[in-house]
């Protein structure tokens, strides 16, 4: 089965390609992405008046300014940018375009599919460390970054995807990303939570990873393997596998893909280990501890 072609009317086509265009060489070009990421939100919820009556110092209410000074970045806050050990001069950046990515899927327009898909591909493409050709971002994902993110050609992510690159993030070609699936690059120790370690999770060309399936930090899911629904891969899962179960476990081997595969008794042991990746905390962090708990147990 095959998908019908579906185009907007050619007025409404006009207006789109000229928006996405337009926002496309704004953020290329020279501007402040903060100022382009503001003046673009204003516009996409149909604040203009509001805004520009309150940048002429009229009067507003105090929850009318949060909203109006919240179109933003600089004016807002993301749970990523407390983490100690991210890149800051990247952040600042991809912290602009992740907002506005945030903040246009809280619009009516984020449902619009042919206009919506075209929108996030020019963001993604600003955002991530790469992105390849005529991907299809649906409504509702979330990343930690965006900047350790690297996907291939072809693939789709739909709604409410969850893409932790706090380490770093390899998706290939003509992956299928279901609703609900979440993909760590992060681990937190089992003792102390506020410890945290990063990986390279790796997820293989032709992969498909159903729906509301967990992948854990540091996994490597093979090419054109199948992650079954709710399945949690805590292990490496090699090529042509389909692995189901919490924790998933490879059941089979895909049906054609035989002589290609290892068998599923002969699964290797996962390289977890061998995709960690070091950091060191800048030297003027001011370290806390969220949870204030006393975990010395000498007593």
């Amino acid at each position: 089965m095959t998908k019908r072609h579906v185009t907007l009317p050619e007025s409404a086509e006009a207006g789109v390609r000229g928006f996405i265009d337009e926002v496309d060489d704004r953020i290329a070009g020279d501007e402040d992405t903060c100022e382009v990421v503001e003046e673009v939100l204003v516009d996409l919820h149909g604040d203009r008046d509001a805004y520009e009556a309150w940048q002429n110092g009229e009067q507003v209410s105090n929850a009318e300014r949060v909203r109006l000074q919240s179109y933003d970045p600089c004016n807002a806050t993301l749970e990523s940018e407390y983490y100690a050990e991210k890149d800051e001069a990247k952040f600042r950046e991809s912290k602009h375009l992740q907002w506005l990515w945030r903040q246009f899927d809280a619009t009516p327009m984020a449902d619009n599919v042919e206009f919506a898909l075209r929108f996030r591909q020019m963001l993604a493409n600003h955002l991530f460390e790469e992105c390849g050709d005529d991907c299809r971002f649906f409504k509702g994902i979330s990343f930690t970054y965006g900047h350790n993110i690297r996907i291939g050609d072809n693939t789709v992510v739909h709604d409410d995807v969850h893409l932790d690159d706090r380490g770093k993030l390899t998706i290939g070609n003509r992956c299928s990303i279901s609703d609900g699936v979440h993909v760590y690059s992060h681990d937190h120790d089992v003792v102390d939570q506020t410890e945290v370690t990063n990986y390279h999770t790796i997820v293989e060309d032709d992969v498909r990873l159903t729906y509301d399936a967990m992948v854990r930090a540091g996994v490597e899911v093979g090419e054109n393997a199948l992650v079954g629904a709710r399945a949690v891969v805590q292990s490496d899962i090699p090529a042509h596998h389909v692995a189901v179960g919490m924790p998933a476990k490879s059941i089979r081997v895909k049906p054609g893909w035989e002589d290609e595969a290892v068998p599923v008794d002969d699964v290797p042991p996962t390289e977890k280990e061998a995709r960690r990746i070091d950091y060191e905390l800048p030297n003027d962090v001011e370290q806390f501890d969220e949870f204030q708990r006393d975990l010395d147990l000498s007593d």
